[in-house]
């Protein structure tokens, strides 16, 4: 195995990771993390790849249902995406999702895996009624940092980036990113893992849009359409104790070897 080559990637992580707006449930589902395998694919040409993640999933269930499964499957390369269930969560308690996440990463490293994380994005600049758990996202970020650095965890940070915010890379739900937020993603962690042919590319801000923001009476139109349509299913599936995730299970829970993108620069 060349320096800087993986052979074994395992994803693992709540909807972001399994693909969420990037695709749906009758064509597949693709998101950041087949993107990235791709990527490294180009680069690396033997690797297999397993995406362990679960719609709907909390921190704590990530570790108790994926952690072992990916240990056993002895990755040289995992990335580890979960906290956000949590963050919308009443009872959100940052140390103790943070302490969830240092044990995968404790884990995963211990057993010689480099681990990839993410930092979450300011989520009032995509959803003004997410406003009151931003101060939840800053001290989230604050702990993901500190757990990495104990444990040379290498950490995306798409939470300093503006353009990471910008709607046209959210899917219509604001809580998934789309197709473009996914290439993203997939992007950030290349360049975090210094992958040749990587670049600070995806950080840059998109073209003026076309069509400017909705304004005044039409903005605080926008945002009830988007509260009907989004927040209040979301809503009523806590209520009801019940999770988008119940009854599934990973979409790619073995190595399976990994198709490369053509040779070029990372987007």
């Amino acid at each position: 195995m060349r320096s800087g080559e993986y052979l074994r990637y395992v994803a693992l992580g709540d909807s972001q990771t399994e693909g969420l707006g990037d695709g749906d449930d009758i064509v597949g589902l693709r998101g950041f993390a087949d993107r990235f395998a791709e990527l490294l694919a180009v680069h690396s040409p033997g690797v297999e790849y397993a995406n362990l993640a679960v719609r709907g999933r909390l921190a704590g269930q990530v570790r108790a249902e994926q952690l072992g499964s990916a240990l056993a499957l002895r990755p040289d390369l995992a990335t580890v995406v979960a906290g956000v269930n949590d963050l919308l969560r009443p009872r959100f308690d940052a140390d103790e999702v943070a302490g969830h996440l240092e044990a995968m990463f404790a884990a995963l490293t211990a057993q010689g895996a480099r681990v990839v994380t993410l930092t979450f994005p300011d989520v009032a600049r995509i959803t003004p009624l997410a406003r009151p758990i931003n101060s939840r996202v800053v001290a989230l970020n604050h702990r993901i940092r500190e757990a990495a650095r104990r444990h040379s965890v290498a950490v995306g940070e798409t939470s300093l980036h503006d353009v990471v915010t910008d709607l046209r890379l959210w899917s219509p739900d604001r809580l998934h990113a789309g197709p473009l937020g996914h290439e993203r993603i997939a992007a950030a962690i290349a360049h975090t893992l210094q992958l040749p042919g990587s670049s600070d590319a995806w950080t840059r801000p998109l073209p003026p849009p076309e069509t400017p923001a909705p304004a005044g009476w039409r903005a605080t139109a926008t945002e009830l359409r988007w509260a009907a349509s989004f927040l209040g299913p979301w809503l009523g599936r806590r209520l009801r104790g019940r999770s988008s995730g119940d009854g599934r299970t990973a979409k790619r829970p073995q190595l399976l070897p990994v198709h490369p993108l053509p040779a070029g620069p990372t987007p």
